[in-house]
């Protein structure tokens, strides 16, 4: 290999390390630990071109990331750790502490929504004249809102249910521990817009005790709670690219509508045959 292509791969190799979370100094110093068997300090911080004053730094923070590891002979050597076992290892760290950081995060971010939800209760001086209508558009608030009704609901769940249909474990338990906890949910979809998995979903949901039935066509996406609370969506005709914008409430005199609406639907249903 002449010296141009040497140098090329050993640009692509330092720039993928970094890209794994090493720094230019740590990614540099592993390259030159794997062509040798093991090295002093000082000697590795000319071949890599680290300042001699930062090279301890630098084997250490290797070390720790398990890139690394420390032979003792008469004086203190340093050899690289082989790659199809740091860089797994690494991976798993990264990934073990980015989970724990994310429940932190979680964790402080409920206990933020509420302090922030009084505070805009309190800004609003009492319920403004639509408080009771709240138009979402982004997916993860709208699934978040949906599960937030659906392990509120007391009585009666009722769903217009048309694509694109969306198979998420949290939502699965969420209706199951509904029917558990006695509510009365009743589904109804549009036919022959059903694949396999969903088709097998309804099943269990059927064995479960959830009622099912099958509609040529639905006007919308519906949730309703309790008659009163729930959720509208509808697909925007406007913009090019298809978008479900959700339409939230909270008002009895809408739910009865909307519970007018979907009876109206499941009388001239069929069962639904799985």
């Amino acid at each position: 290999m002449t010296k141009d292509l040497a140098e090329i791969e050993f640009q692509r190799f330092w720039r993928g390390l970094q890209q794994l979370g090493l720094n230019a100094y740590e990614a540099r110093t592993y390259l030159v630990l794997l062509g040798h068997s093991r090295f002093k300090a000082l000697e590795l911080a000319p071949r890599s071109h680290v300042p001699r004053q930062k090279i301890y730094e630098v084997l250490d923070s290797l070390v720790e990331k398990g890139f690394a590891l420390v032979v003792q002979d008469r004086t203190k050597l340093f050899s690289a750790v082989e790659p199809n076992l740091a860089i797994p290892a690494y991976l798993a760290r990264k990934r073990q502490l980015l989970e724990h950081e994310l429940t932190d995060q979680a964790r402080s971010a409920s206990n933020l929504m509420d302090d922030l939800g009084s505070l805009y209760s309190e800004g609003k001086g009492g319920r403004g004249t639509l408080d009771f209508l709240r138009i979402i558009s982004e997916p993860t608030q709208t699934a978040s809102e949906y599960r937030r009704m659906l392990g509120d609901v007391k009585h009666e769940y009722l769903e217009f249910s048309r694509p694109p249909y969306a198979v998420d474990p949290l939502d699965e338990m969420l209706v199951r521990q509904a029917r558990l906890n006695g509510v009365s949910c009743r589904l109804l979809i549009e036919s022959g817009t059903l694949d396999t998995l969903h088709r097998q979903r309804l099943s269990e949901y059927a064995a479960a005790g959830v009622e099912i039935r099958e509609a040529s066509s639905l006007p919308l996406k519906l949730a309703l709670f309790d008659g009163r609370g729930g959720m509208i969506a509808l697909l925007d005709p406007v913009i090019s690219k298809p978008t479900w914008t959700s339409l939230v409430f909270d008002h009895a005199g809408l739910g009865e509508a909307m519970k007018h609406l979907f009876e109206d639907r499941w009388q001239r249903a069929t069962e639904f045959v799985d």
